[in-house]
């Protein structure tokens, strides 16, 4: 059963009548296409009996044909009240339309009151987004093909990072060669936007690259990823860039051991709140628990953050099929910063990584 049969059965049998689906990202999980409407509505529209429909602008309508949908796909120009063609497309598709689902952790309040203002009988119960968080928990072998795919692409992503890292080029200037050697490769778009960060900026768990040149005898993070057809990409490498100092050295090893024995204990049957307990136990036991501020991983599918979360309070039960992050990291202001990631799969019986380049401390030689 296909993605978009399974949400239509989800329609029937949660006793609604249409599903209106608005992320974009959702979109193209069940219509192969995507694109980024900016402020212009792209909606997909399923019934429990009824063929579904893709709404578009005018614009975009013959790239959604070519996507690979086959169903209709009806376009609105610019001076055009979208929301009305909307009500009129689905009134000539059925005459049960008062109860739907929307994708309520997604959609905009203004465009909730458009609808309200085309069906203003309509009923709100069902909650799309809840429902594509469990359909997409569980990936086909197909969506695990193209995720090994863009892990592939990020192991190129940190070969070209390493070799960019130089004390006559800033963070920023590193994050324009490592995206400059992947688009040359064909690679034109990141899954976010990439990270390196060196010295005391590495020790900001959530910050940017800077104009800041990089520093010799220091560890350099780098958080990245990349789009292959739509699936992501998400890893992260600490390396040394010259001679670390001995305290930079133990933060390292402790974030590492912490990372495999993750790793190692990932399969079918733990919780996602016991392997989270793995990582995050190794590094309180030495001594660093106050700089493990964030969880231990998340999902990752069509977007980089999907559900669920890997960490204390889930007990959900790890099933095989399941793809997320794993990665533990220490930050002390002023001294390291450390984060050592790799997304995977879960299988009948252990994991597979989507990236393989070694996480060892790798010494760099400064230049």
């Amino acid at each position: 059963m296909s993605h978009l049969e399974k949400l239509q059965e989800w329609v029937a049998d949660q006793n609604l009548d249409v599903a209106y689906i608005s992320n974009p990202t959702d979109i193209l999980y069940f219509t192969g296409f995507h694109s980024d409407p900016e402020e212009r509505v792209l909606a997909l529209f399923v019934f429990p009996e009824a063929e579904p429909f893709l709404f578009t602008p005018q614009l975009e309508v013959e790239a959604a044909q070519k996507a690979g949908w086959h169903q209709d796909v009806f376009g609105y120009l610019d001076h055009e009240n979208p929301f009305a063609l909307i009500a009129q497309h689905i009134k000539e598709r059925t005459s049960k339309y008062n109860k739907w689902a929307l994708e309520k952790a997604d959609l905009p309040y203004a465009r909730y009151e458009a609808v309200q203002e085309q069906f203003p009988e309509a009923s709100f119960p069902g909650d799309a987004s809840v429902f594509l968080d469990h359909l997409k928990l569980i990936k086909t072998p197909e969506e695990i093909e193209l995720m090994k795919a863009a892990g592939e692409e990020a192991d190129y992503a940190f070969q070209l990072g390493f070799a960019a890292l130089s004390t006559q080029r800033t963070e920023q200037q590193v994050v324009a060669e490592i995206e400059y050697g992947l688009m040359k490769k064909g690679v034109m778009h990141t899954s976010f936007d990439t990270i390196v960060q060196s010295g005391d900026n590495a020790a900001n768990p959530h910050g940017v690259p800077e104009k800041t040149p990089i520093k010799a005898n220091s560890l350099a993070l780098f958080d990245l990823g990349t789009v292959h057809q739509g699936y992501m990409s998400d890893a992260t490498r600490t390396v040394a860039f010259g001679e670390p100092s001995a305290k930079q050295r133990e933060i390292f090893d402790v974030c590492l051991q912490a990372q495999l024995a993750a790793m190692d204990a990932a399969k079918p049957g733990i919780t996602a709140a016991e392997l989270d307990h793995v990582a995050r136990k190794i590094i309180s036991d030495a001594g660093y628990g106050e700089y493990f501020i964030h969880r231990l991983g998340h999902g990752i599918g069509t977007s980089t953050h999907e559900f669920p979360s890997i960490m204390e309070g889930n007990d959900m039960v790890l099933q095989p099929g399941m793809c997320f992050s794993i990665e533990p990291g220490i930050y002390i202001p002023h001294v390291a910063g450390v984060r050592i990631e790799d997304c995977l799969y879960l299988t009948e019986t252990g994991n597979q990584p989507f990236t393989h380049t070694p996480k060892e401390l790798k010494v760099l030689p400064v230049k």
